[in-house]
């Protein structure tokens, strides 16, 4: 099974990719494609609507980083981070975050600013202005059939 990419471009100094999947398995094919090609330091910022597959994304991601332990979404923990594999993997869910403080408190920053692991971060765009200029982007939208999913891709 091959994933089909539709469109590369570049867009104000980060290479643009919209990649259409067709199943779970194709996202999974695509999850370990990116974390093939990520490096310790990366910000992953991951958009989409509920239900989209941000979480399905996720855990096959970390399944190609060597992690082992079930991936759950952080959704009232913020955070979730897992160390076993190839990078460590900080899964941030920041949908009920209110305000930066609450950011801050959990050490987000610390986070984001560390060359040790990878940051994914569900509900990216609620949150857009505190990530770094050199984040991936990965917006997850909704095909035209019932398992198709459409991946916007800016590193």
């Amino acid at each position: 099974m091959e994933i089909q990419t539709i469109s590369s471009e570049r867009d104000v100094m980060k290479d643009k990719e919209i990649i259409e999947v067709r199943s779970e398995d194709e996202t999974r094919i695509l999850a370990e494609k990116l974390a093939s090609e990520v490096a310790g330091g990366t910000v992953i910022a991951l958009e989409g609507e509920l239900g989209a597959g941000k979480t399905t994304f996720t855990k096959y991601f970390a399944h190609a980083l060597g992690i082992e332990e079930m991936i759950q979404s952080p959704t009232f923990t913020v955070v979730r981070s897992y160390d076993e594999g190839k990078f460590s993997l900080h899964h941030f869910d920041v949908y009920r975050v209110h305000d930066e403080e609450e950011l801050f408190e959990i050490g987000f920053f610390e986070y984001i600013e560390s060359s040790d692991g990878v940051c994914l971060i569900e509900w990216a765009n609620l949150v857009k202005n505190l990530l770094p200029t050199d984040a991936w982007s990965i917006h997850i939208g909704y095909g035209e059939r019932e398992n198709e999913r459409i991946f916007e891709i800016l590193r």
